[in-house]
Order: structure tokens, then sequence, then C-alpha cells
């Protein structure tokens, strides 16, 4: 115990005599230590945002597209050939085991007033079905119900940036806004989801029964018909059962032949983002890969600082063995000298790292996830870092013959 105490302070006052050497000798484990957990702070919060995307969109899920138009050889997309109905979603939601539940959408952009505020946003038209397949829930109030779909209800529930906008921070439930002119009564406010990974604002949207949109605010070309459906499968487990099982209804209904093609789309959505989950890993980990490079530059720089540093200290390592020494002694100094450099360099590098990533989340609006498994991770492999780099060093300064280090000038 002595002796590591007696060679710890040999090796700190050695590096206490080269501060400017030791310092530039460290800059390189600082800012690769820095580099890797900015990194993997930055890979895990875009992780964790779309981590909160899937949450934010509900689980189990498939949405099935209308038909795309066709105009002078051009297709427009899905969704602009009205193909799907009302009498499809109840079919979908009584004849398919593997469904849960089914909502229909039909959408269109208006401006809204309260007063003397007004605000342009988007409406969607829909049941109350939308809400336990998306899991969202309401802040204040309650959701509009079946027989409001029933009966065309002018009735309405806000988004929370909607309702900010329009009430200025008063309640917005029981009060009556006017969307396009018409009436609507506010049932309730959603609770806030954020934004998608597109940067789109979730909560700048208002949802209306669907029948009382087709009807009282946007029409549709042919009574019934919906822009797509939103369906939740009974687990995840079942959600290509549920797809097939959409596939071959449709088709019968809409009596499309064998060698015809659909007429509607019908897409996984959870498999989507899961795939871009997937993908910000991947990404995560070869962000913290090319960072880990510079601590490997950082190491060479230690190894060759060491080299000098046994190279201009010769005579002071031929004293040493002549008084006693053990060779262990010599390779203890030096590793020792190289691990506290990389554990300096490792400490203010997580500092410098963590400032990094606060700075980054305030200002690219990232949620920035700075994890104690990076830190220690960083913080290990810098002190690894040392004693490999530290190591020949080290065993080049225990094999000198001490006649030859006493004579060394």
């Amino acid at each position: 115990m002595i002796n590591l105490l007696v060679t710890l302070k040999i090796a700190l006052r050695a590096l206490q005599a080269n501060k400017m050497r030791s310092g530039l000798t460290m800059l390189g484990i600082i800012i690769g230590v820095a580099a890797v957990i900015a990194m993997l702070a930055i890979g895990t919060g875009a992780s964790k945002k779309v981590s909160q995307e899937i949450t934010s969109m509900g689980s189990n899920l498939l949405i099935v597209f209308s038909g795309a138009t066709s105009s002078g050889g051009a297709r427009m997309g899905s969704g602009t050939d009205p193909t799907l109905s009302l009498e499809d979603v109840e079919a979908i939601k009584n004849e398919c085991p593997a469904v849960i539940d089914v909502a229909p959408m039909h959408s269109g952009s208006a401006q809204v007033i309260y007063g003397n505020q007004n605000w342009s946003t988007l409406i969607w038209g829909t049941t109350p079905s939308v809400l336990y397949i998306n899991a969202w829930e309401l802040s204040a109030g309650r959701p509009f119900t079946d027989q409001d779909v029933n009966y065309a209800n002018k009735v309405c529930l806000l988004g929370k940036t909607v309702a900010d906008e329009l009430f200025l921070g008063l309640d917005p439930v029981g009060k009556i806004i006017r969307i396009k002119k018409v009436p609507f009564k506010v049932m309730g406010v959603l609770r806030r989801k954020g934004q998608t990974l597109t940067g789109q604002d979730q909560d700048d949207v208002i949802y209306v029964p669907i029948t009382t949109a087709q009807k009282k605010l946007f029409g549709t070309a042919i009574p019934g018909m919906v822009r797509f459906m939103m369906v939740k499968a009974q687990s995840v487990h079942v959600l290509k059962d549920a797809e097939i099982q959409i596939q071959e209804l449709l088709r019968q209904r809409h009596r499309i032949g064998a060698n015809q093609d659909d007429d509607f789309t019908v897409k996984n959505l959870t498999q989507m983002l899961e795939f871009a989950l997937n993908l910000t890993k991947i990404m995560t980990l070869l962000l913290g890969a090319i960072a880990s490079i510079s601590l490997l530059v950082g190491g060479i720089g230690i190894m060759n600082i060491m080299l000098v540093s046994v190279t201009e200290r010769t005579r002071e390592i031929g004293i040493r063995i002549a008084v006693g020494a053990k060779t262990w002694d010599i390779r203890f100094q030096f590793i020792i000298e190289a691990v506290t450099l990389s554990l300096i360099g490792g400490f203010i590098g997580t500092l410098i790292g963590e400032a990094g990533s606060i700075t980054v989340a305030r200002f690219a609006d990232l949620p920035v996830v700075v994890s104690p498994l990076a830190i220690i991770l960083a913080f290990g492999f810098s002190a690894g870092v040392g004693v490999f780099f530290g190591f020949y060093p080290a065993y080049k300064a225990s094999l000198l013959n001490p006649i030859d280090a006493l004579r060394y000038e």
C-alpha cells in the first residue's frame, strides 16, 4: 500500500512538472469522450422521440387508404379516389376477427372563430373510436358519442394548440366556436401530444363527427365516402392476419376480380415506425463508433508522450532501479501516469459532452438523453486507453539497464 502511494505521488509530480504537455496530451481524450457522450445522447434522444411517436399514434395500427385517381396517365396518389365508405368501416369492424376497432377519417382545413380570435387549422371528421385506437386522452371535458355521429350533431374536440390560440387560457368546454361559419359546441380538449417526426403539430387539430364533416363542412363526391380509416388489431401478433382479412373483405365488397388491382391500400403503421426506431438505434451506434475513433487517436497521443517521457527520465529510472525499485514499480509508475491523464481527460470530456448535449437540446428542440451508461462506458474506455497505450512505454522503461540508464545524458 505504501509503495502504491509513493508511486502515485511520483507519477502525479511528473505530470505536474510538464503541465502544458500533459494538457495537450489529454486534449485527444477530452475531445473523444465529449464526442462519444454527445453523439450517444443525441442518438438516444432521437430513439426516444421515435418511441414517443409510436406511443402517440397508438399500437397495432393499420391504415387503409382509398384508391388513387388518374389524370392524363398521372396517378394522383392514395386517398384521391373515394373508394372507401362508412359501410366498409362497419364491415371490417364486424367481419374481421383480428380487428378490434375501426375509425373512419375525413379531413379538410378551415378558419375557426371564437369571439374576436380566429385560427386556421385541420378539421378531422371521425368517430369516438379514434381516441381508443390512437391511445389519446382528454385533458378536459368528454368525447362526442356515437349518437352525435348518427345525428350529425355540431360538436367538436379541440387539440391543445387550437384551444390555446382561440381561448387564451380560458376553459373552452361548453363554448361555441364557428367552423366555416357553422356553430359547433366544444365537448372537450385533447391532452397535448406534441410534434410528429416530420415536425407536424399533432395538437393543431379539431375533431368532429364524421357525418357532420361530410354533410355540413366539406361534403363528399359520393355520400358516405371516407378518405381513409385507422384500424386497430387485436394484438401485434395478428397484424398480418388483420391485413389479410381486410384485403380479402374489401376485394369482395368492391367486386374486384382475381387479376385486378386493389382500389385501396393497407399500410402497417406500427412496422414503419418500428423500422424508424431500429434505424435510429443503428445511427446511434455508428455515431458512437465514429466518435470513439478520436479516443483511439487520443490514446496514441498518450503513448507517444509517454515514450518521450521515458527517454527524458532515463537517468531517474536508472537511479530508482539502482536503489532497489522492482520492474513492476517502474511499469506501474508509467501506467499510473497514463491512466491519470486518461481519467482527468475523461472527466473534463464528460462535462463538455453533457454541456454540448444540453446546448443541442435547447437550440435544436430535440430530446437529448445523457445516459449514465454512456458516461460509464466513456470513462471506462478512457481508462482502458490509458492502460493499453501506457503499457508499452512502461514496459520499455522497466527493461532499461540501470548502468546504461545512469550513464544516459
